[in-house]
């Protein structure tokens, strides 16, 4: 009788489940500073944001961009043309795109670094061990980065179609005639707007309103200019039900007793992520955890004292960044045993769309529910030279501060939006005020003179007040 191998174990001091960015993070960083590391992944290297996220929705968007320019060119006295699209090299940029950076995650570069990676299911089969690919890996400490994947939500007839997300839309080889997005979050809009200047037809489907957890404030610029560029937006809808056609779908709205049909050629469904949670063997790890992630306390740590959760598997805010950002907290805490303690409010976020929507810190509602007075001070592109100048001036940058000048949030909406707001998360992160922004000498001209006008209103309006104005006459009668 043939009986086959025991599997070998592996005993690293750090095992790590999950190549995407904040699983590949800590695994190089780890074993960059000498630690034993055993990073494990049944996929692609590098995970959603290389292959399906970040980088293949940019480069889309770069191309829609390019389109749209070549339409608004006029106002600059350049002759303006309608672009022609060929779907299948915009294709062809995304995946050049992509190849390009997928070297920095390729298992080569990481076995260099002595990382030992293994391709494969990871299972925990006790709370001190995971078994993957023939492996049994006993490590001191583990990480669970395994990430998210798109949620379907629950209507009917849904699955009879064969709908699209952000894992299969960057295949299209040819460009949809009719797309109809299910979800009007950030990944629904900068889509739809995208696909619209490729010239698509484009119609937004959301129960809600688009953009909900962003600012009123922010969020009106973006949705006047989808509108204006053709997309249209179904906001408060009700999808009933979903029917296949020969040439594509049928998308039912409204209610039993009024029905409307919009006939589309392709479904997206962009209505939110699932952790990757399932077939992890949590339960036997005595791993807390629930349909919407790993429960983590404030150091990412679960119940299990060896076992950590990062990024979109953690439950909290789902960006790369933010994977990152845990990252970090989690070497600090495993390899160097310091106390760490998670801030959400030091992850920005931004909106890829154009105008861009980029916020950092507390939005004016958020503050308002924490603090018993607080300022706002804006300050409009329009009165920006180098927004005029360059035709861009929709928009403007919005401050959140208490009486005295600290920073509570800023949002900003426009052109460069999110690299405007790196100035304003780092004033936050390091508890800046006002006072800092206004004094910073700035180059000119360029779009974060805007964001200092904003700051230095907090100070021009306590000149005109009338205690500060009698010590100003003293003083120039005794000076």
């Amino acid at each position: 009788m043939q009986h086959s191998s025991a599997p070998e174990t592996i005993e690293p001091d750090l095992c790590v489940i999950g190549a995407g960015s904040g699983g590949l993070s800590v695994a190089a960083a780890a074993a960059s500073m000498g630690a034993p590391v055993v990073l494990i992944e049944k996929s692609a290297m590098g995970g959603d944001c290389l292959n399906y996220g970040c980088v293949p929705s940019k480069a889309l968007i770069a191309a829609g961009h390019a389109a749209q320019a070549m339409r608004d060119c006029a106002r600059f006295g350049i002759a303006a043309v309608e672009p022609q699209i060929d779907m299948a090299n915009v294709r062809a940029h995304i995946r050049n795109t992509i190849k390009a950076i997928a070297p920095n995650d390729e298992v080569g570069r990481f076995s260099a670094m002595g990382v030992r990676v293994i391709r494969g299911h990871a299972r925990f089969i006790a709370p001190d061990c995971v078994e993957a690919d023939g492996f049994r890996i006993k490590a001191r400490r583990f990480v669970i980065a395994t990430g998210s994947r798109p949620a379907a939500p629950p209507i009917p007839g849904l699955e009879s179609i064969a709908y699209l997300t952000n894992e299969s839309i960057f295949d299209l080889e040819a460009l949809p005639k009719r797309l109809g997005v299910i979800g009007g979050g950030p990944i629904g809009v900068e889509l739809a707007q995208a696909f619209r200047r490729l010239g698509a037809d484009v119609i937004v489907l959301e129960a809600g309103k688009i953009l909900a957890r962003e600012d009123e404030e922010l969020a009106n610029p973006l949705r006047n200019r989808l509108v204006r560029e053709g997309v249209v937006l179904r906001e408060d809808a009700h999808i009933l039900r979903i029917e296949p056609r020969p040439d594509g779908a049928r998308i039912v709205l409204g209610s039993e007793a009024e029905e409307q049909a919009l006939d589309v050629s392709h479904v997206l469904v962009a209505a939110g992520r699932k952790p990757n949670v399932n077939e992890l063997g949590l339960d036997l790890a005595r791993i807390a955890h629930d349909d919407k992630g790993v429960h983590v306390d404030k150091s990412l740590r679960t119940s299990n004292r060896r076992v950590y959760a990062i990024g979109d598997v953690a439950g909290g805010a789902q960006f790369t960044h933010a994977a990152n950002y845990h990252a970090g907290l989690v070497l600090r805490a495993t390899l160097f045993r310091l106390p760490v303690r998670l801030r959400p409010d030091l992850i920005p976020r931004v909106t890829y769309t154009e105008p861009q929507i980029a916020v950092a810190g507390l939005s004016e509602s958020q503050a308002r529910e924490k603090h018993s007075r607080i300022c706002i001070h804006r300050w409009p592109f329009s009165e920006n030279d180098r927004a005029r100048a360059e035709g861009r001036h929709e928009g403007h940058v919005k401050i959140v501060a208490t009486p005295d000048g600290k920073i509570l949030g800023a949002g900003i909406v426009g052109a460069h939006a999110g690299e405007l707001i790196a100035a304003w998360q780092l004033a936050i992160t390091k508890g800046l005020k006002l006072s800092d922004m206004a004094s910073v000498v700035l180059p000119y001209p360029t779009l974060s003179e805007a964001a200092k006008r904003a700051a230095i209103l907090h100070y021009s309006r306590k000149v005109s007040s009338p205690v500060l104005r009698s010590v100003l006459k003293f003083l120039r009668r005794f000076g």
